[in-house]
């Protein structure tokens, strides 16, 4: 389990470091930076739960303001523009879509980990 939060934090490291060039790098370095300092914290089997939730929470009520970008993107035919360098610029529901899902890959990985802390809490 250990190389498994290694990787998760490596991912939200690297994830972090390219969002330099983002146009809101400030916010998309926080949320992976803090996923990262997350999975460090699962490393030791050190699960706070009211962290966990809190940004459970937050990352669900962020990701609500992306699902017109991701329900636009779901009514084009091209889904592959997702993946788009030039369609990103273009479009402003690519960049929506492409944040909504890093926002879906924190939320799971948090959720993975509440669970994980309520399986330590019960031992």
């Amino acid at each position: 389990m250990r190389i498994v939060n290694f990787l998760l934090a490596a991912m939200f490291l690297v994830f972090a470091f390219v969002q330099i060039n983002d146009p809101d790098p400030v916010v998309w370095i926080l949320i992976y930076g803090g996923m990262a300092v997350v999975c460090i914290m699962a490393i030791f089997e050190f699960y706070v739960r009211k962290f966990l939730i809190g940004l459970l929470a937050v990352f669900l009520v962020y990701s609500f303001f992306y699902v017109p970008g991701v329900l636009e993107w779901l009514r084009h035919d091209n889904k592959s523009a997702l993946f788009d360098e030039v369609a990103k610029m273009e479009h402003l529901y690519i960049e929506e879509s492409r944040e909504f899902l890093g926002l879906m890959i924190c939320i799971s990985v948090l959720l993975f980990y509440l669970l994980r802390a309520l399986k330590f809490s019960k031992r």
